[in-house]
């Protein structure tokens, strides 16, 4: 007989080689939900520090009724949503400031509101759906072709307007209650329209074979190829759904706002772009989650109203503004590095 003890006859396989249910138990869920999981961390913990350090504010309602306003569309929370499908597949859009300018010139053209709202998301989706043909008839990287085409729009939107800013009197009535009413008189409708295209995003990546195909793309788009998936075409299309997510949130932005100014947008990029990679997605694609980023951008959006409750000056903002996302960043690697074991 050897000196090592022997499993008992019917013994788990967790028994049978010295392991534990629980751990693995563990371990399976970080290895599901561990792109998540730091971002809910965060979340957690900046709560928690402005609530205690301003518990008037952050336990009054009316904090909470005022991001779910300002973080779908002004944070560009929506386009942060799309943005990420764009990331996960191995790409990235920095345009979308423009194309919320150029979808809500579109919808501010026309003179029936009905009309333009359709006609400003149909400009978005044409303007990102020629941004993903560029990238890929020309194998230009994304990066510095939606840089090129991110200044290219911004010009024809000042160009077009002259500069000039204009109401948006003419879209009273049922676009305005659409885009910016109050439910119940307290929820933004904004809010509703956030969840209803993460649920969207989120049934397109889990449910659809386009989801899987976006995932296949950005992990390795030579196997993909291999495997009879269309790249192009389904890199065209993530560009596609963020130029109509950035044309909607510019319009409803402006609805807000009671006014159009033609660099709508012009402040839209860090708050997006953190928010997609804060929230987990993968800057070398095939990883990311929708709710992740759901969850970042109103950690993203709750920073700096956080910061003017805790009574700090403004210097503090950008300090606590980086602070958050590399220690968030920081987490997420340790979870993740906790879920590849």
């Amino acid at each position: 007989m050897s000196g090592v003890e022997q499993a008992p006859a019917g013994a788990s396989p967790e028994q049978r080689i010295g392991g534990h249910p629980g751990s693995d138990v563990l371990n399976a869920f970080f290895r599901r939900y561990g792109l998540q999981s730091g971002t809910v961390m965060m979340a957690l913990i900046l709560w928690i520090i402005f609530a205690v350090g301003s518990p008037e504010t952050w336990l009054h309602r009316d904090i909470y009724s005022s991001l779910m306003s300002t973080v779908p569309v002004t944070q560009s929370g929506i386009i942060a949503l799309t943005l990420t499908l764009v990331v996960i597949a191995g790409e990235i859009d920095l345009s979308f400031g423009s194309v919320m300018a150029v979808g809500t010139w579109v919808f501010m053209s026309c003179p029936q509101p009905e009309l333009a709202l359709i006609a400003g998301i149909a400009a978005g989706l044409g303007v990102g759906l020629l941004n993903g043909f560029i990238v890929v008839r020309f194998g230009i990287p994304s990066l510095v072709a939606t840089i090129g085409t991110w200044f290219f729009w911004g010009g024809i939107v000042i160009v077009g307007t002259g500069s000039a800013g204009a109401g948006t009197g003419f879209a009273k009535g049922f676009v305005t209650s659409l885009l910016a009413g109050r439910i119940f008189g307290y929820i933004p409708a904004e809010m509703p329209w956030m969840l209803t295209f993460a649920f969207l995003l989120w049934l397109l990546l889990n449910r659809h074979r386009f989801g899987a195909h976006v995932y296949l793309v950005g992990d390795n788009d030579q196997s993909a190829r291999m495997m009879g998936v269309r790249s192009n075409r389904v890199r065209m299309g993530v560009f596609g759904l963020n130029g109509a997510a950035a044309a909607f949130a510019g319009i409803s932005s402006t609805i807000e706002a009671n006014y159009f100014w033609p660099t709508v947008g012009s402040g839209a990029m860090l708050p997006t772009v953190a928010a997609v990679f804060l929230g987990g997605t993968s800057i070398f694609g095939g990883r990311g989650t929708i709710f992740g980023t759901f969850v970042a951008a109103f950690v993203i959006g709750a920073i700096e109203p956080g910061i003017i409750s805790l009574n700090l000056t403004g210097f503090y903002t950008q300090v606590i503004y980086g602070a958050v996302i590399v220690i968030a960043l920081i987490v997420q690697s340790a979870v993740r590095g906790r879920a590849e074991r």
